[in-house]
């Protein structure tokens, strides 16, 4: 037990085989290497035994650019008390108007005659609603670019 194993000496896992084959395959996405090279280099990385093999097949490689930010997510409502209450109004109208408008139908199916279509009373309710949303109470805020 004399002398300490450098790093480069190291035994390597699967795992990190999978990273290093992973990194490779990110390599061919930003067009870095050809699947040819990617396949070759992929075989030296299973057939590595120490991590100098390993870091070997890619150190020739720069490190890949960071992934781009996620979209910020498209909200209708704001998460205040306006855009709370906007949410819970316009899920009971539209559940109101959904539920007119599937018993109506079934109504319409029934009857001999023609149905007055009884939906279309809550026509004005929806017009306050989209006045009010478009007089800005509920919205989000407009983020500046």
């Amino acid at each position: 037990m004399g002398e300490a194993v450098r790093a480069e000496e190291l035994r390597v896992s699967d795992v990190e085989r999978s990273a290093v084959q992973e990194r490779l395959r990110r390599a061919v996405g930003h067009g870095q290497l050809d699947l040819t090279e990617f396949d070759e280099r992929a075989r030296a990385v299973w057939a590595a035994r120490t991590r100098g093999e390993l870091d070997w097949v890619t150190r020739d490689l720069p490190e890949p650019p960071p992934p781009p930010p996620p979209a910020p997510r498209h909200r209708v409502f704001s998460d205040g008390a306006g855009g709370t209450t906007m949410r819970v109004l316009s899920t009971v109208w539209l559940s109101l108007v959904a539920v007119n408008v599937v018993v109506w139908t079934l109504v319409s199916f029934v009857s001999d005659g023609a149905v007055h279509p009884w939906f279309v009373w809550f026509a004005p309710s929806g017009a306050v609603l989209a006045v009010l949303y478009a007089t800005g109470i509920g919205r989000p805020r407009r983020s500046a670019p």
